[in-house]
Parts: C-alpha cells; sequence; structure tokens
C-alpha cells in the first residue's frame, strides 16, 4: 500500500435566491454560492484533493459544469462517484473553509461530522477549519467563499 497527498481548492460567488451548502450541510443564510451545481466549495475543494491523491485530474473532467447532468447536483453525488472510481482508502482530511460570512463557528462540527460519514471515516479523521480574508479581496468583502482541502489517502 502506498500513501499519497492531494490538495485541492475551490472558489464561488455568492449570489441571492441560492441555497448555501457547505460539506454537504445547507447553512442557513441570505446567500448562496453561484454555480452549474450546487456550488459547495468545500466537496469541490475535496473532490478535487482525492483526484490529485489518485493522479486522476480535476472534478471538472469527470462533471462539466455545461453539461445538463451535472445542473443543479448536489456536490454528494460528485464525491459518491469519485469514492467510486479507484480503490482507495481515506487517511485524513484537512479542510479550510475562508468566508467573511456567514459566520461558520457553529457549523463546523456539523460539516466534519457529515464528511466523516459521506467518506465513511472516524470523524477524529476529518478537520475542519474556517477563517475569513480580514476585509481583503472578494471574499473579505463578502462576495465569495473558498476552501481548500488536503486530502491522504492509502492505495
Amino acid at each position: 500500500m502506498t500513501e499519497r497527498i492531494g490538495f485541492g481548492y475551490d472558489i464561488h460567488k455568492l449570489e441571492k435566491k441560492r441555497k448555501l451548502f457547505l460539506g454537504g450541510i445547507e447553512i442557513p443564510y441570505r446567500f448562496g454560492l453561484k454555480g452549474h451545481s450546487d456550488a459547495d466549495v468545500v466537496l469541490h475543494a475535496l473532490c478535487d484533493a482525492i483526484l490529485g491523491a489518485l493522479s486522476l485530474g480535476d472534478i471538472g473532467e469527470y462533471f462539466p459544469d455545461n453539461v445538463q447532468q451535472t445542473k443543479n447536483k448536489r456536490s454528494t453525488y460528485f464525491l459518491q462517484k469519485i469514492k467510486e472510481m479507484a480503490d482507495f482508502s481515506i487517511i485524513n482530511v484537512d479542510t479550510t473553509i475562508i468566508a467573511e460570512k456567514p459566520v461558520l463557528h457553529k457549523y463546523k462540527n456539523k460539516i466534519r461530522n457529515n464528511i466523516a460519514k459521506l467518506l465513511e471515516v472516524k470523524k477524529d479523521n476529518i478537520s475542519v477549519k474556517a477563517k475569513t480574508n480580514e476585509g481583503l479581496g472578494p471574499i473579505g468583502e463578502g462576495k465569495a467563499i473558498a476552501c481548500y482541502a488536503v486530502v491522504l489517502v492509502k492505495i
């Protein structure tokens, strides 16, 4: 067995009349993330991290944003399909969500538990952190949310 690291990143603009999903959890907020799917930056970054660790490319290669089959799809679906692509196990996941608003502190544990459930690992193997951008750039101006994800897999 070999251990491999993968890194993922995603960012989406916030817009009205959309639900906000982070880590597969709906977060109450007056804005949601703009995207072809549910635009869940946490799961998109995680998908890219897993694909990177497996040397399988990126999420856009498998779930393009210009086809009807992925329109309004939940990102939990993408993660499930990626789990079926190769024989691997997750050792641990580390995510950092960058959002000025909403304040995510009280949702971090829910997101962590959900990611653990989706990946079928213990929650102790999942880390979810939330940071602001200190008022800088589109994230700091409350116009976007981003996420970084690192994953260690065994193949």
